[in-house]
């Protein structure tokens, strides 16, 4: 409803524009703490024309036309800027539109298809914090541009020819495996074992690398044992993944591109550069014209690819199956990322997007490090439920000990998920969990509560015998009831929003935001309370917000749940 309103705004200040004698293509709208859209064009139009933004503003103004039935109801000037603000029949059609809609409000009509690469971490032991980061964020957008109307394809990229697995495979040879332990936390500690091995008895490296030789030339013993060895970890990390309601279409193993010839065609079509160079027998090729001073190593002095070789043959591959190629990365990977773009564009295939995240970390000393080992996915979402089922049990003495221990799991993946995407993903974050699962913090909790909040008022409608199923809009007068119908109409303006800049935590800041004016409408305005005029159209209002929480938190991938 809110980009319909904009695209009103939009139309009808142009027209004012192109009446008062100027010309842009840009009406310069944005939001506002004053207006419900205010637009700067003055500004923009002020220097070609040599007049005060004001004067300028004062002309388009006089030029506006608002016609009959329109979802703006006035424009005001203040000082350089014009406003403008929602009708009547604006704030109507947006609770009905809200009803009729239901889960699918908030979709746009955006087409094409995606491919989204997120997590990919190496099969060399369980998901750690860093890679939470990406698998939420790259899930998250998944929702968000899935919202949008695209159709969207997950994939993790499995890297199983670098040295790691060849580590592990080896290790797989010399050291127990404990069966005991859950599988991707096993294969880590046959690796960790084998790094130690390899470094205190250094004449077993050769036999990893022989390893890997055999492997990228295809030995079928060799192929089985690293197949085995990768499968067995990532039946952990999926497990991992399913706990945190992450969900991957497809798994691509690079070596594909090693076994199909792509790689080899992809070097040979390089070697045919006249960039291209061979220095210490390897194929190497200089990117100091495109800003990128390290030159690229293509192929090793061995023959063999390497990891951003096989990179630009799985996008290859990719770009004859998507009209977009979207990959989340971390910041440490900005320098190889930038190499794939220029690397890419030299050879005039499509680049991806790539999006950039900086690491979460946690607060100094609130968990056991483990003396320097990095702290796996399992053990924060094992933590932060237990915070979170002491929160239950203080919020919710009363009820049964599985009742706390669903709401406890819900919480804490709900809390892990917002609290790393609400923050923009090129910013570092820490994330604290004591804050998280705090149900008086404006984090998942908050949002979760005001979702079981709406249900529990629409349950006692209910249960006494009050319908809303026909109501009048126009009684909604109070200032919360409106503030709750025009932030309810701006779902699908964090959905475009999110989705065209590749940023989710507009959709988490929505999600906060609506949760706050639901919060605001119910302190306030009676409901249930109300004389029977009020009654039905507030118990609308109510259903509305239940549905767009529903599907604000469906989007961001957390439980929206009835009771809690």
């Amino acid at each position: 409803m809110f980009l319909k309103f904009k695209d009103e705004v939009s139309s009808i200040l142009s027209n004012a524009v192109a009446s008062a004698g100027f010309e842009t293509d840009d009406t310069s709208l944005n939001e506002s703490p004053h207006a419900d859209i205010s637009s700067s064009v003055a500004f923009k139009l002020a220097p070609k024309y040599r007049r005060s933004p004001k004067d300028i503003c004062e002309v388009i103004y006089n030029n506006i036309k608002i016609p009959p039935d329109s979802y703006i109801e006035r424009a005001e000037t203040a000082g350089p800027y014009i406003n403008f603000f929602v009708s009547r029949i604006f704030l109507n059609e947006t609770t009905l539109r809200v009803l009729l809609d239901r889960e699918n409000f908030g979709n746009l009509g955006y087409k094409g298809k995606v491919i989204l690469e997120h997590t990919s971490a190496n099969p060399d032991g369980p998901l750690h914090i860093g890679h939470i980061r990406n698998s939420v964020i790259g899930d998250t957008l998944a929702r968000i541009l899935k919202r949008a109307g695209y159709d969207v394809e997950t994939q993790y990229y499995i890297n199983d020819m670098g040295r790691q697995i060849a580590v592990v495979v080896w290790g797989l040879s010399n050291f127990k495996f404990d069966k005991t332990k859950k599988k991707d936390h096993a294969i880590a500690e046959v690796y960790i074992n084998a790094n130690k091995s390899l470094v205190d008895e250094k004449e077993h490296s050769p036999e990893v690398n022989g390893i890997m030789k055999e492997y990228e030339t295809g030995n079928p013993e060799t192929n089985k044992k690293f197949k085995d060895a990768i499968d067995t970890c990532m039946e952990g990390i999926k497990e991992s993944l399913r706990r945190m309601n992450i969900h991957h279409d497809k798994f691509i193993w690079e070596s594909q591109f090693v076994r199909s010839g792509s790689v080899n065609r992809m070097m040979d079509r390089i070697r045919k550069l006249d960039r291209a160079e061979i220095k210490d027998d390897a194929l190497m090729v200089d990117l100091n014209d495109m800003g990128i001073q390290k030159s690229l190593v293509i192929q090793r002095s061995d023959g063999t690819s390497l990891y951003t070789t096989r990179d630009l043959a799985y996008h290859e591959w990719k770009t004859g199956q998507c009209d977009r190629m979207i990959d989340v990365l971390g910041a440490d990977h900005k320098l190889i990322s930038s190499q794939l773009k220029a690397m890419l564009r030299i050879l005039n295939l499509k680049e991806p997007e790539i999006v950039i995240f900086e690491f979460v970390s946690l607060p100094e000393g609130s968990m056991s490090t483990r003396r320097g080992v990095f702290i796996s996915a399992d053990e924060l979402l094992d933590e932060v439920e237990k915070a979170a089922l002491l929160e239950v049990r203080k919020k919710r003495p009363d009820t049964d000990e599985e009742f706390k221990k669903k709401v406890a799991s819900f919480v804490s993946i709900g809390a892990v998920r917002y609290d790393i995407v609400r923050v923009s993903p090129e910013k570092a974050t820490t994330f604290d969990w004591a804050e998280a699962v705090d149900f008086e913090k404006q984090g998942a909790p908050f949002i979760q509560y005001a979702h079981a909040r709406a249900c529990s008022i629409i349950r006692n409608a209910g249960d006494e015998g009050i319908a809303f199923e026909t109501f009048d809009p126009n009684v909604l007068l109070e200032e919360q009831e409106i503030a709750l119908i025009k932030k309810l109409s701006c779902f699908e303006n964090a959905i475009d929003s999110a989705a065209r800049e590749l940023k989710p935590n507009f959709l988490a800041i929505y999600a906060r935001e609506l949760a706050d004016a639901f919060n605001q409408f119910y302190r306030y305005v009676p409901v249930l309370a109300a004389e029977p005029e009020f009654r039905a159209a507030r118990l609308a209002l109510v259903d509305c917000s239940r549905i767009v929480l529903a599907n604000a938190l469906d989007t961001l991938g957390i439980t929206a749940p009835e009771s809690m």
